[in-house]
C-alpha cells in the first residue's frame, strides 16, 4: 500500500476499477426496454385496490378555464396556487378514489419520506400542520394531503375516479378537448398537465412472468387484503406464505423488513444494492415548531436544496443524511475551488474528458481548466470516503460475511437515490430472510412454481413487485393518454426527435397547455419545492394574462428553441458523471439520454428558481406569444 493509500485508508485506483466492472455487468442493450408495460394481461396491475365504493355518476358535459389533470401535490399546489391568484374556475380530474397522488397509491408497509417532513411537506406556514416526526410516513402525508384539499376547498373542484383518455386541441373555438374514461367531455380554456414522473407501474419483462401460479401484485397497489396488517406491518396473512420481492431499491429497503417480520421465508432478489445510511429518526418539538419566525418554511427547503447544489449557505438548517453528504463532498474542496466553479467543473469534466481528449487538444485546457479538474478529483475522493463509510456499515449490521459483501454499493453515491434506513440490513440476519444475489443480471425466468436462477428454482406463494415507475419512456405512455395539439399532431410526435419546451413548461403548437415535471426544469430531492415553484409561475401567468382578456398563451418558437439550447449546454453539467453510474432511472438505465435535451435543467434547482423568478419580474411574459 502506497503512502498515499495509508493516509486515506482506501485504493481510488482500486474502487475506480471496481466501479467501473459493477457498473459494465449492469449494463443491458435493451436498456428501458427491459420493463413491460402494464397493459393487457397485466393491466390488473394499475387497477385501484383501496375505493371502497365505487363511484356512480352520469357524464359532465361542460366549460370551464382550467382542468388540471392529477390529484398528486403538482395538481394540489396549482390548483392552491390558482385560488390565491383569484382563479377558481378549475377542475382537478384524479384516476384515484382522492387526492394525494404517489402518497395515495404507495400505502405498503413501512412507506415513508426519506426528505425532513418540515422541507418535504408544501404550504405548512399556510396550514400551520405539524408533522409528528423529523421524516413522515405514508398515512400522514395522505392525510396532510387531505388538509391541503380542505383548507383550499379542492374537494367541491375535483372529479374523483375519473381517467383522462385524451385532450385534443380545437383551433376554432381556442378550448381544449379533455375526454375521460366516464364519457366526460370538458371544454377548457387552459389545460395543467401535472400526472407526476413516477405516477406508471413498470414490471420487468422476465420470461414466464404470466405464468406464475400464485399470487401477485406490485407495491404501489399493495394488497392488504393478502398479506394483512396495514402499512405499520403486521402482516399476519404472510404467516405461512413463501414471499419474493424483486427489487432492492428505496420501496424494498422500507418494505422488506416488514415482510421479514411476519412472513414463513422471504427471498430478496436484488440486482444492485442500495446505499442504506442511518436514519435516526425523531418526533416534532412542538415548541421548536411554534417559535419558527414568518418565512421559515421557504428559507429551510432553499436552504436544504443549496446544500445539495453546491451553493454556499451559512448554516445547515436541516443537518441530516443527505445535508452531511454534500457537507462532506463540498466542504472538503470548499477552499481549492472558488463556489462559483463547484457547479461548472461538471461541465469541464464533459468537454475536457471527451471533446478535447477525443480530438487530441489537450493544450487548450488552460490553468484554471486544469483547477476544474483538480477539483473533480477531490470530490472523487470525499465521495470515495462517504462511500467506504457506507459500506463499513453494512459489515457492522449484517452478520454473514458473503450476504454483506453483496449488499454493498459500489458506485458513486449519488448515482442512486441514497435510503435511510435502521432496520432493512439487520432483517438479513433473519434465519427466515434470504438474499437472493443476481450478480447484476436481474432475475430472468419465472415459473409456474416461483422464480428461477442459475437453474435453481424458488418456490414461493407470492411475488412482490418492488421494481418502481416508468422513468424515459414516452410521455403520453406514462401519462396514460395522447395529447393533441394544432393541426392534430400529438404530443409523442412533437417530442418524437427530442423534448422541446419553454421552461420546461410551454410547448409551441400546444397552447394553453401547462407541463409539470423536471424535463426541462428543476431537479429537485424535494420534489414538491419544484412543484410548488412551477405552481407559482403558473399562477403569475395565468394571472396575467387573463389580467389582458388572452384566449391562447404559446410557446414562441425561438424562444423554444433558445431554451431547448441551453438545456443541452447544461446537460453536460452532469452528463460525464451519470456515464460512470451503474444503471437506474437516473442515468437511463445506463443509456445516458441519447438526446442532451430530453433531461432537466443541468445549473441546478436554485439557479433554475432564481431564473424563473426574474422572468416573472417583467411583466411582459417574454417568449410567449399571448392573443
Amino acid at each position: 500500500m502506497s503512502a498515499h493509500e495509508n493516509e486515506i485508508g482506501f485504493d481510488p485506483d482500486a474502487l475506480r476499477q471496481k466501479y467501473k466492472a459493477e457498473r459494465d455487468k449492469r449494463v443491458r442493450a435493451d436498456g428501458n426496454d427491459q420493463y413491460r408495460e402494464v397493459v393487457g394481461d397485466f393491466a390488473y396491475f394499475v387497477d385501484d385496490p383501496y375505493i371502497e365504493t365505487a363511484l356512480q355518476r352520469g357524464p359532465i358535459d361542460d366549460a370551464i378555464d382550467v382542468v388540471i389533470i392529477g390529484g398528486g401535490f403538482g395538481g394540489m399546489l396549482a390548483a392552491a396556487r390558482l385560488r390565491e391568484a383569484g382563479i377558481h374556475d378549475f377542475r382537478i380530474i384524479e384516476k384515484g378514489g382522492d387526492f394525494g397522488g404517489t402518497w395515495y397509491w404507495n400505502r405498503y408497509p413501512g412507506a415513508s419520506c426519506d426528505i425532513e417532513s418540515y422541507v418535504y411537506f408544501p404550504l405548512l406556514e399556510k396550514t400551520k400542520f405539524t408533522p409528528q416526526h423529523k421524516y413522515t410516513n405514508a398515512a400522514e402525508t395522505l392525510n396532510y394531503c387531505h388538509v391541503i384539499a380542505q383548507n383550499y376547498e379542492l374537494y367541491a373542484n375535483a372529479l374523483m375516479q375519473t381517467e383522462v383518455v385524451g385532450t385534443d386541441w380545437d383551433e376554432d373555438s381556442q378550448r381544449w378537448l379533455v375526454r375521460t374514461d366516464r364519457g366526460d367531455a370538458i371544454r377548457a380554456r387552459f389545460v395543467v398537465h401535472s400526472n407526476g414522473p413516477l405516477n406508471r407501474p413498470k414490471l420487468p419483462a422476465i420470461s414466464g412472468i404470466n405464468s406464475f401460479k400464485g399470487h401477485t401484485f406490485h407495491t404501489s397497489r399493495w394488497d392488504y387484503g393478502y398479506t394483512g396488517g396495514d402499512s405499520d406491518g403486521g402482516l399476519d396473512g404472510l404467516k405461512d406464505k413463501r414471499v419474493a420481492v424483486i427489487g432492492t431499491g428505496a420501496t424494498a429497503v422500507q418494505c422488506v423488513p416488514h415482510l421479514g417480520a411476519s412472513a414463513a421465508q422471504l427471498y430478496v432478489f436484488q440486482r444492485t444494492p442500495s446505499s442504506i445510511d442511518l436514519r435516526n429518526n425523531q418526533p416534532t418539538d412542538p415548541d421548536w415548531m411554534a417559535a419558527q419566525k414568518p418565512g421559515w418554511h421557504d428559507t429551510r427547503r432553499r436552504n436544504f436544496e443549496s446544500l445539495l447544489a453546491g451553493v454556499p449557505v451559512k448554516k445547515d438548517l436541516v443537518n441530516d443524511g443527505w445535508t452531511e453528504a454534500f457537507r462532506l463532498l463540498f466542504g472538503s474542496v470548499r477552499e481549492k475551488a472558488p463556489s462559483k466553479l463547484r457547479i461548472a467543473f461538471w461541465a469541464l469534466q464533459g468537454l475536457a474528458r471527451r471533446d478535447f481528449y477525443r480530438k487530441g487538444a489537450k493544450k487548450y485546457l488552460t490553468e484554471k481548466a486544469m483547477r476544474y479538474m483538480q477539483f473533480d478529483k477531490e470530490m472523487e475522493l470525499a465521495d470515495f470516503r462517504k462511500m467506504e463509510a457506507i459500506r463499513a456499515r453494512v459489515d457492522q449490521l449484517v452478520e454473514d460475511g458473503d450476504t454483506a459483501e453483496a449488499l454493498k454499493p459500489y458506485y458513486r453515491q449519488f448515482c442512486k437515490r441514497p435510503c435511510f434506513h435502521d432496520e432493512y440490513l439487520q432483517t438479513f440476519n433473519r434465519d427466515n430472510v434470504a438474499l437472493v444475489d443476481t450478480g447484476g443480471r436481474g432475475v430472468s425466468e419465472i415459473n409456474a412454481k416461483g422464480i428461477v436462477l442459475d437453474g435453481k428454482v424458488y418456490e414461493v406463494d407470492c411475488i412482490i413487485f418492488a421494481t418502481g415507475f416508468e422513468v424515459g419512456t414516452d410521455y403520453a405512455r406514462r401519462a396514460g393518454y395522447q395529447i393533441h395539439g394544432v393541426g392534430g399532431q400529438s404530443i409523442s410526435q412533437k417530442w418524437a426527435d427530442g423534448v422541446a419546451t419553454f421552461h420546461g413548461m410551454h410547448v409551441k403548437n400546444f397552447p394553453n397547455a401547462f407541463f409539470f415535471g423536471p424535463t426541462q426544469s428543476a431537479f429537485t430531492a424535494t420534489y414538491t419545492y419544484a412543484l410548488d415553484e412551477q405552481s407559482i409561475h403558473l399562477a403569475h401567468i395565468l394571472k396575467t394574462a387573463m389580467a389582458r382578456d388572452a384566449t391562447r398563451i404559446e410557446a414562441n418558437e425561438a424562444a423554444e428553441q433558445k431554451w431547448v439550447q441551453t438545456i443541452i449546454e447544461k446537460a453536460r453539467q452532469t452528463e460525464a458523471f451519470q456515464e460512470q453510474c451503474t444503471p437506474g432511472y437516473y442515468n437511463n438505465e445506463g443509456h445516458v439520454n441519447r438526446l442532451r435535451q430530453n433531461t432537466f435543467y443541468g445549473g441546478g434547482p436554485i439557479e433554475f428558481f432564481d431564473l424563473m423568478k426574474k422572468w416573472r419580474s417583467n411583466t411582459k411574459l417574454a417568449g410567449l406569444d399571448i392573443s
